[in-house]
């Protein structure tokens, strides 16, 4: 391939990760998939993809995570201070729209959600601001959703 083909090819490359984003996996340990199938699926509203007696796959967001039975792995363990608040080291979410964010954090206020950390705003008036709000699954497993007033802040340092 010359220099030439292969500069193209390259840019090519490039322009695809820029406009289509790949899309992550995670799989996470339940206790009861039944809960996780609740939680995922009724309350946050996941499509339910393909299962089998030991996992569930979940449609979040466009991205694909997996509740697996390992009732011995669920829960959280530790924590770090973030902006004042205690942080679960474990946990993923989902990088909201501030429109999303509110949305999903009245709905999970009405269902009476407890939260770890309480829907507010954290850096306040400094780079990466952002709407933020801790909860646990029913198998322990923490979730964050957060939202950032322009995707720019996303990684602003």
């Amino acid at each position: 391939m010359s220099i030439r083909a292969a500069s193209i090819v390259h840019l090519c490359i490039k322009e695809l990760a820029v406009t289509a984003a790949p899309l992550f996996h995670l799989a996470f340990p339940v206790d009861d998939l039944s809960k996780a199938r609740r939680f995922y699926g009724d309350l946050l509203g996941c499509e339910e993809g393909r299962s089998s007696d030991e996992w569930v796959d979940f449609n979040f967001g466009g991205h694909q995570i997996v509740a697996h039975l390992a009732p011995d792995e669920t829960g959280h363990r530790s924590i770090n201070q973030v902006d004042g608040d205690a942080v679960p080291v474990r946990h993923f979410g989902l990088i909201l729209s501030m429109e999303e964010w509110q949305s999903l954090a009245d709905k999970l206020t009405a269902h009476g959600t407890q939260f770890i950390i309480e829907p507010h705003i954290r850096f306040k008036g400094q780079v990466g601001e952002q709407a933020t709000m801790f909860f646990l699954d029913p198998c322990g497993n923490a979730l964050e959703f957060k939202a950032f007033g322009t995707r720019d802040q996303i990684f602003a340092k």
